[in-house]
């Protein structure tokens, strides 16, 4: 454990901070260098790589595991990691992979053909987290050594955007899971706040809702890209406000914070030694009506709300750090339209669409849930509500924690009417997004509007078992413009990704793969004067 002290500081305190001053250095200095102290408003309930991932969650995985590949870069290419080289089947179904020598383990063990079987077996059969990227896909036995440094992998249908998902299946150490399994869980009491890795840091005090701290390994096997510039580790410490994660900053108790709000970023900028990271992503916002249920179920009263929309009303929230949506999918993301027609704010037809409603003079009430705290979804809320009152239609805003958000959505029944989703994709491959409105992602969180569409579902089908880009293309292309159409949901504007940072803090890598706040802490390091 690294010897270290943090500072402690009131809440209130950090409330009260509203001074722009030029901040002091948060980070420790330790014998082993440099601590970088990240504040974060997103606990990590669960560590274990193949049971749960979400932004915070997923970015201390990306810094104790490895994967076979690595997503890096904007726009974001796959990079070879834990695999140096790769083929496949001219027929799409067989691919093997050949694995570098020297790569290991905390624990010293090294990594082999045999650690990367067991760890894709172990996700498809806990069925939890990853497991929906591949399970259509690829069995267990589907998965064989074919000697230490050489795994193959035999798919039951050619699959498109395989590749694409590999960077999120992280490899353990099946040595350390079995032997901390009980009854059969495949370690997952264990890895809940343990883990068994080979990445560039290893775990360090994990004090749940407080901090979670990560350990650089000296000698990871890949190295260092800053050399002897690399920190010591990351301390993700928890503060759940954004005022609170803005006063931390300037006051000098964080190097980097995400999460603030809008004006937060405006103001915050004008602070000597802040650096703001402002960067067009692929997260998309979308109001996810319920299409089976309720009210929201009569396309025209969608229709009508999609016309009634202020769309501008979005970008100013935002304060010009969002773009419209032209599509369901991103404009970075291989085979995205702009679809002609998307509507936007238009209230003689919102009022034409809604004449032909089965609510012809509204005089209605639709709930609209978003997550609590997070203020410009609030705010989206608030313009809605402003909106819909030319339709005679009210809007109850209701603030929900995330965990009951996804429990509502989880079934058609207790979906709510309207629900604000920011949703990024976690491939760039398009089947990524269009798998969304795809029936059998009823259930799932992007999926609370349970848009069903034979025709759509039978697209993307064929589209992720095709070979051919020119056909994939086509099909994407019919997808998009269809659910479009159909309006499952108010396609609205796509959120710029921004961080705030003291300007000592060097090595930022964005990537638009990567969810909400998460950063790639491995080339993170702190350039002292």
């Amino acid at each position: 454990m690294l010897n270290i002290m943090i500072r402690k500081i009131a809440l209130a305190g950090l409330l009260a901070s509203t001074v722009l001053a030029a901040p002091a250095g948060a980070f420790e200095r330790t014998d082993d260098g440099t601590i970088i102290v990240f504040g974060g408003r997103q606990a990590i309930p669960v560590l274990d790589p193949h049971v749960r991932y979400d932004w915070s969650t997923r970015m201390i995985q990306q810094a104790v595991y490895d994967a076979l590949v690595k997503y890096e870069g904007d726009p974001a290419e796959v990079k070879p990691w834990l695999a140096e080289s790769w083929e496949t089947s001219e027929d799409g179904k067989t691919w093997t992979f050949h694995l570098v020598k020297d790569a290991k383990f905390h624990n010293g063990d090294p990594v082999t053909a045999e650690a990367v079987r067991y760890s894709f077996e172990r996700g498809l059969k806990l069925n939890k987290g990853v497991a929906w990227m591949l399970k259509d896909f690829l069995a267990p036995e589907g998965v064989s050594v074919v000697d230490e440094h050489t795994v193959k992998f035999e798919l039951k249908a050619p699959y498109a955007p395989f590749l694409s998902f590999l960077p999120w299946w992280f490899v353990v150490n099946p040595q350390q899971v079995m032997a901390n399994e009980v009854d059969g869980d495949y370690g997952q009491k264990w890895l809940t706040d343990n883990a068994a890795g080979s990445g560039p840091f290893k775990l360090g005090r994990w004090e749940p809702n407080v901090l979670y701290e990560v350990e650089a390994v000296s000698d990871y096997w890949k190295g260092w890209p800053q050399g002897d510039n690399r920190p010591a580790g990351v301390i993700y410490r928890l503060i759940r406000e954004p005022a609170a994660q803005k006063a931390a900053l300037q006051r000098g108790e964080a190097d980097i914070v995400e999460g603030l709000t809008s004006d937060d970023y405006v103001q915050i900028e004008k602070v000597p030694g802040i650096v703001i990271q402002d960067h067009k992503g692929m997260t998309t916002f979308g109001i996810k009506f319920n299409t089976q249920k309720g009210p929201t179920a009569d396309i025209n009263l969608r229709k009508a709300i999609a016309y009634a929309m202020d769309y501008d009303a979005l970008i100013g929230i935002y304060n010009g750090a969002a773009s419209l949506e032209t599509s369901p999918l991103p404009d970075s993301m291989k085979g995205h339209i702009a679809v002609e027609g998307i509507p936007r704010q238009d209230l003689a037809k919102a009022k034409e669409y809604l004449a032909k409603s089965a609510y012809p003079d509204g005089g209605i009430t639709l709930d609209y849930v978003h997550v609590a705290g997070l203020e410009e979804a609030r705010r989206i809320g608030l313009v809605l509500l402003d909106n819909l009152k030319e339709l005679n239609i009210g809007v109850n805003i209701k603030p929900e924690q995330w965990p009951n958000m996804v429990a509502a959505g989880s079934s058609v029944e207790t979906s709510p009417n309207m629900t604000s989703v920011y949703t990024t994709p976690i491939s760039t491959d398009p089947d990524a997004v269009a798998y969304q409105y795809h029936k059998n992602s009823w259930g799932q969180y992007y999926a609370m509007a349970y848009y069903d569409n034979p025709q759509v579902s039978e697209m993307i089908d064929k589209a992720r078992g095709s070979t051919s880009w020119e056909e994939r293309a086509a099909l994407y292309a019919d997808i998009q413009k269809q659910i479009v159409a159909d309006q499952p949901e108010v396609f609205g504007m796509l959120q710029n990704r921004r961080w705030a940072h003291q300007d000592y803090l060097q090595g930022f890598s964005f990537s638009p793969v990567r969810f909400t706040g998460e950063v790639d802490l491995y080339p993170l390091w702190i350039k002292e004067e």
